[in-house]
């Protein structure tokens, strides 16, 4: 049985039209990928398998600091108390090797103790605090009949010395760590990508809360990004390094105010094939990196923050807060990440450079827009005020007094008032 043929021809099915729609080019979703550096500035990298643990004992007094307050508190607690109990049992030895802790023995023989007042593990852990902390209460001291005794002595003040002087330091650099400075440095949410002097650029804005100021301030910036080179190899977090404006002429910023850091786009740049389209799509991160010297400390200190797609904005630019009030330059940080929209074109830094009458006409679109805008605000306003004015006639036609006649009686004349 021969199959039915179709009542609509074959060149008006969906399949038929749908290939001869033209199709555009298809961006694929930007895959989630984990940051590299958080918006916080914490490195979002974790270590595993490391089998040789004991490199970081190698470097006691960086693993102490590096640990977290919990965990060097616990371990301070029991260095105190491991001590405390070692010394605690050398002077009961040293009591018992000289019997001093038989009853009625020294006041028998007349022989003094090498420990006064030593006579169980209890009195002798009181003595050791005594000695390592230097209390002394007075109820418990040294003689000179025991050497042994004065060794252990020498030997607890040079131990007790050793632990004070670590664990200062230790909590000295835990409180005056470099990072905690950076909680005062901040960064914009959000960057922008505008023209500015002709050419793409790539700005952040950066700050410094405190009046003491970061001395000789540096902002680097990266841009992260997997990589596959020619011969295959797949590189997950290749590091570009891209230089930014101020560090053309110097190599430091004078962090007074918050400044606007601006990243050319070039030719030399790895943002220079990105178009707006290409951003959304794109697993790029841009990594800002600021360091300097603290000024009342004189540590280094280091802020950080990073960028990806969705948190760069195409076609905007950050609105000034800086203003003169009264001879003193004011800064609102609450416009510190607030941004306007301006004219930018949305291809790319090498079609920018290869036509330059896009950004002419981009700009001219802009004008044009912003005139017509002018216009019908100017027309909306007028015709406002016309309906003001009309509206304002009619209500002083209506409050209008009408005129009021009076009836005289008969034969009087009829008086008119108004």
């Amino acid at each position: 049985m021969l199959a039915r043929k179709s009542i609509i021809p074959e060149e008006f099915t969906l399949p038929a039209l749908v290939s001869r729609v033209p199709r555009k080019p298809v961006f694929r979703d930007r895959v989630n990928k984990a940051r590299f550096i958080a918006k916080s500035g914490a490195c979002n990298l974790a270590h595993k398998n490391i089998r040789e643990q004991g490199r970081f004992l190698q470097d006691v007094f960086t693993t102490l600091v590096d640990l977290k307050w919990r965990f060097t508190l616990v371990i301070f607690t029991m260095t105190f108390l491991c001590s405390w109990l070692l010394f605690a049992m050398g002077w009961w030895l040293v009591a018992f090797a000289h019997g001093d802790l038989e009853p009625n023995r020294h006041s028998e023989s007349g022989i003094e103790q090498c420990v006064t007042n030593v006579k169980s593990f209890t009195s002798a852990f009181l003595f050791s605090i005594e000695v390592q902390v230097t209390i002394g209460f007075g109820g418990r001291m040294i003689t000179e009949q025991c050497p042994a005794a004065i060794t252990v002595l020498i030997l607890q003040n040079i131990a007790s010395l050793i632990i004070n002087a670590v664990m200062l330091g230790c909590i000295f650099m835990k409180t005056a760590q470099s990072h905690r400075r950076a909680e005062t440095l901040i960064f914009s949410r959000q960057a922008c990508i505008a023209v500015r002097n002709n050419r793409l650029c790539f700005m952040i804005r950066v700050g410094d809360l405190r009046k003491s100021m970061i001395i000789g301030a540096v902002v680097r910036l990266q841009v992260v990004r997997k990589t596959v080179t020619p011969e295959g190899e797949v590189i997950p977090i290749h590091q570009i390094d891209i230089p930014t404006e101020s560090a053309v002429l110097s190599n430091s910023i004078f962090l007074l105010a918050p400044l606007i850091i601006c990243h050319v786009i070039d030719k030399d740049s790895p943002l220079y094939d990105l178009s707006a389209m290409e951003l959304t799509c794109s697993d790029l991160e841009v990594i800002v990196i600021l360091e300097g010297v603290v000024e009342t400390t004189g540590i280094t200190t280091q802020a950080r923050t990073s960028y990806v797609s969705e948190e760069i904005q195409w076609g905007h630019r950050f609105v000034p807060i800086v203003t003169e009030e009264d001879g003193v330059y004011s800064v609102d940080y609450s416009k510190f990440g607030n941004t306007v929209k301006v004219a930018t074109p949305r291809c790319s830094a090498r079609e920018l450079d290869e036509k330059p009458s896009i950004l002419i006409q981009t700009l001219q679109k802009s004008e044009l827009s912003h005139q017509n805008s002018l216009r019908k605000r100017n027309s909306m306003r007028r015709n406002n005020s016309m309906r003001k004015g009309n509206s304002m006639r009619r209500n002083n036609s209506a409050l209008a007094m009408p005129k009021v006649q009076f009836l005289a009686p008969e034969g009087a004349l009829n008086v008119a008032v108004t």
